[in-house]
């Protein structure tokens, strides 16, 4: 039991330690990735666009199913 327990007081203080440890460094990182707001518009404007297309075909065939299901 004592081994367990010791075992277990050595994984929190380093699991404790790392955790400091990135904490401090995301503090410290000034560059930390951020996404731009270029990056959302164009992601946005894509989505929309791959939708506004699905949409169409999909409407396009809802139209003419019945004329599509001779072919």
């Amino acid at each position: 039991m004592l081994t367990l327990l010791r075992w277990y007081h050595t994984l929190s203080h380093t699991l404790d330690g790392r955790l400091q440890q990135a904490i401090t460094s995301a503090r410290d990182d000034a560059d930390r990735g951020d996404i731009s707001i270029t990056t959302v518009i164009i992601w946005v404007a894509a989505v929309t666009g791959a939708l506004l297309i699905a949409g169409t075909i999909g409407v396009v065939i809802a139209k003419y199913n019945g004329k599509l299901s001779g072919i």
